[in-house]
């Protein structure tokens, strides 16, 4: 990975993640958007962007849609949100829903660098989509069941993305193991509270240091806003 500036003594909003395979395209890329003043970081691997992503937390993110790189897509949107996504397509691709703005090769970098101008002018106050649930640097999205922990998706039991789901809807609240039985399975006490804590450390040990369960003493369990 290179870029023209350390991203670490950089504003994150004037960061342009490029995500492009190709050396000579990306470098063109590169010279055309640091001509007009932005900070760009080159990240070669489409499976490594969303924790690339995660990392700076970069202002707007270049994604080269190419064969094969379809399916890290969602990852890395969910890992830059806000920061909008301007995907490069060819000619007969459709751009994913969602997306910021497009740009189909071949293409004049100039383009590109308008593209990426317009839409950090529109990324102000960007809401998340619906469906969408997010404690630091988790992201779970309700209508594709998936879970993105510090960029990298997190294989999720059933049981425990709805009480994930359960506790990040109500963020801030502590809940007792019994009334997360009802809430997040509803199912009654007589299952046992024990499960709760079995599926709370499963939780934790899948999202690591990113995990927002916290335990409150005595109580139960609550997830940090």
């Amino acid at each position: 990975m290179s870029g023209a500036a350390d991203p670490a003594a950089t504003s994150a909003s004037d960061v342009v993640l490029v995500v492009e395979r190709d050396p000579a395209v990306a470098e063109l890329e590169r010279l055309y958007l640091v001509r007009e003043g932005f900070d760009v970081v080159i990240e070669a691997d489409p499976a490594a962007a969303a924790a690339t992503a995660a990392r700076l937390r970069p202002g707007v993110v270049v994604f080269d849609l190419s064969e094969g790189a379809g399916p890290a897509y969602d990852e890395i949107a969910a890992a830059a949100h806000p920061a909008p996504v301007v995907c490069v397509t060819g000619a007969s691709q459709e751009p994913p829903p969602g997306v910021a703005h497009h740009v189909i090769r071949p293409f004049s970098p100039r383009r590109l660098v308008a593209a990426v101008a317009e839409v950090l002018r529109g990324a102000d106050d960007v809401p998340d989509p619906p469906g969408v649930l997010r404690s630091g640097a988790v992201t779970l999205d309700r209508r594709t069941r998936t879970v993105i922990a510090a960029g990298r998706s997190a294989a999720l039991t059933a049981a425990e993305f709805d009480l994930l789901e359960f506790l990040l809807r109500n963020p801030g609240r502590v809940y007792s193991r019994e009334q997360l039985l009802a809430g997040a399975w509803n199912v009654s006490g007589s299952v046992g509270v024990r499960t709760v804590d079995v599926h709370i450390a499963q939780l934790r040990a899948k999202l690591g240091e990113t995990s927002p369960i916290r335990t409150v003493r005595g109580v139960g369990y609550v997830a940090d806003e």
